[in-house]
């Protein structure tokens, strides 16, 4: 709810109560936006549902709220529609004010969070010895996109990439590589990371068939968990190499993470089972310690264990997500811890968020959140593949996305008979391709399954991001045209005269009420969705109002319009992760 809507609904709430008594002081007034501009801006519904409480007609109820209702600052006199629709519609100097008031803002109006909180978020996570693959797409950019929301309103945000770095996969594949390639062991680089990878898919082939290999790869695993130097030494070369390259792609990205994978809990984990012991949790079944768990059921009904130390004294994936929440919550002092991983892993986080709670391990004023997203999906409507059937590089990904921006510039380049350097289409290339891969998952619900498509996402019309860039653009090409400075427009006031131009200020406005429900409910596509928005209404407002051939003071004040439309875009853009180009 944005400050206007929240003003209203206090006024709507005193009127209530100067109408009927403090029996009704916190009675809802069921505020929302209007359905239709023709009905004003705002519609308080509170008569309708009263009608039978009080034993009277809505509208008979809604005149005589209406009657102790002032909001002559803000709307034009209330309107009873309909069988008790209060409509209110929004004064044109109401509005212009306060656009003069966020013209020197450099937050646009939206407030920062009242009680900051330290908060976590928990993404990309891709696994040592592998590629990141288009699966860590979603998790990287949502994950950002989430993080960079929060840090703007304030939050102590702490961004952490909870990487794959501990495990069986390290003893099945430094035994491999004792055997085939020593050297990756003992000398940096001696393996490119495409050579790594397929050295991980034969050992892990040898792991499933060879029961002798298995033997040798969980002895190094025992080497590694005691320190061994030459096995320490091996995983710690084959961890700096896949770092590497994961680093690219987060260059690439602009993303920041701070790495603390599985490995750094390792120590703890044993403490975790031990507490678990103390708090009467544990049950041991069929050799295993498990934590029985409610609402869970195996496919004969009977209630589902969550392992958390294995037959053989090893530990798993939920002994160390439950070591690595109680440092977050203790040692981090986390007070929203949020996970953005796929759909799939719904139960597990179900399942270990229960097992902590129940060990009385979650303060009252911790919140935990599972942020979940679907698939990427091919236009064959099924799992984004290779023609060859491989799962897609990221890496590949990115530079296909950016290698089509590159020809499409090329091809609108030669159609205007624009001459441009190579250093502008390659930069522009890069911003647009790497957009609008980000935009075209971000602007979907991340709770859906989408398709990838480059031609959809790179298109410069329709939700994509070459059509929010394209109209960033324009607005700088109108500066460049009329040599004008934004930045010294000064405190000039707006006057809004035209239809389009009170649409636009109406949506310029709602930027705090987006950019709050995003921070709430965790979902980047409502950002998207406004962004759009808000591009189209600029769009209308450029089409049918002259804006440098216009006469002062309109000129200037269209100008104003022109540069909050630009500012907003480039600010929610950033939320996104997404960078702004003043030429295309």
């Amino acid at each position: 709810m944005n400050a206007t809507q929240e003003k209203l609904k206090a006024q709507v709430e005193q009127a209530l109560i100067a109408a009927f008594g403090a029996d009704f002081a916190g009675v809802d007034p069921i505020l929302v936006p209007a359905s239709n501009p023709k009905f004003g801006d705002y519609q308080a519904n509170v008569a309708l549902s009263l009608s039978k409480k009080l034993g009277k007609q809505p509208r008979a109820i809604a005149g005589a709220i209406v009657e102790k209702l002032d909001v002559s600052e803000i709307c034009e006199p209330p309107e009873i529609a309909g069988p008790g629709f209060i409509n209110l519609k929004l004064k044109t100097a109401y509005l212009e004010a306060q656009l003069n008031a966020i013209q020197a803002d450099p937050r646009l109006g939206v407030p920062a969070a009242q009680t900051p909180k330290r908060e976590i978020v928990d993404f990309s996570s891709p696994n040592i010895a592998k590629e990141m693959h288009v699966g860590h797409l979603r998790s990287t950019i949502i994950g950002d996109s989430i993080a960079r929301i929060l840090e703007f309103q304030g939050h102590d945000v702490l961004r952490l990439n909870h990487i794959g770095d501990w495990g069986t996969q390290f003893g099945m594949l430094i035994a491999y590589l004792r055997e085939v390639f020593p050297d990756a062991l003992t000398t940096a680089n001696a393996l490119d990371i495409g050579d790594l990878v397929s050295f991980y898919r034969k050992a892990k082939l040898r792991f499933d068939t060879d029961e002798a290999f298995q033997e040798t790869a969980r002895q190094e695993v025992v080497r590694l968990q005691a320190g061994a130097e030459d096995t320490l030494h091996a995983w710690k070369l084959l961890c700096e190499q896949s770092r590497r390259e994961f680093q690219i792609i987060y260059e690439l990205l602009d993303i920041k993470l701070i790495e603390r994978g599985e490995s750094f809990y390792n120590p703890l984990l044993s403490g975790v089972v031990e507490d678990l012991d103390k708090s009467g949790l544990l049950v041991e079944n069929q050799g295993a310690k498990c934590v029985f768990l409610e609402g869970f059921t195996n496919r004969e009904g009977e209630p589902l264990p969550l392992i958390v130390q294995k037959s053989d004294g090893g530990y798993n994936y939920a002994t160390t997500d439950l070591a690595s929440l109680r440092y977050r919550i203790q040692q981090d002092e986390a007070k929203r811890i949020i996970y953005v991983t796929d759909a799939g892993q719904g139960n597990h986080f179900a399942q270990f968020f229960q097992v902590a709670r129940k060990a009385g391990w979650i303060p009252d004023d911790v919140e935990l959140v599972h942020v979940p997203f679907g698939l990427v999906l091919g236009e064959d409507g099924k799992k984004f593949k290779t023609r060859s059937g491989d799962t897609v590089r990221l890496r590949d990904l990115l530079d296909e996305a950016v290698s089509r921006a590159h020809a499409d510039l090329k091809t609108r380049l030669q159609k205007e008979e624009r001459q441009e350097t190579e250093k502008f289409i390659n930069e522009v290339a890069r911003v647009v391709g790497i957009s609008a891969v980000k935009y075209a998952d971000l602007s979907q619900n991340r709770t859906s399954n989408y398709i990838f498509s480059y031609d959809k996402m790179l298109d410069l019309k329709g939700n994509t991001a070459p059509y929010m860039l394209y109209v960033y653009a324009r607005i700088h090409g109108i500066s460049r045209k009329g040599d004008i400075n934004f930045k010294e427009l000064g405190n000039n006031a707006v006057l809004l005269q035209h239809e389009t131009e009170l649409v636009l200020a109406k949506y310029l406005l709602q930027l705090d009420e987006v950019i709050s429900s995003v921070e709430q409910d965790l979902l980047p596509n409502r950002l998207c969705e406004y962004l759009f928005e808000l591009s189209q209404k600029f769009n209308q407002f450029y089409d049918r109002c002259p804006i440098l051939q216009a006469e002062e003071p309109q000129r200037t004040s269209r100008l104003i319009l022109c540069d909050l439309t630009a500012r907003t875009l480039k600010l929610g853009l950033s939320l996104l992760g997404i960078q702004v180009l003043e030429r295309m």
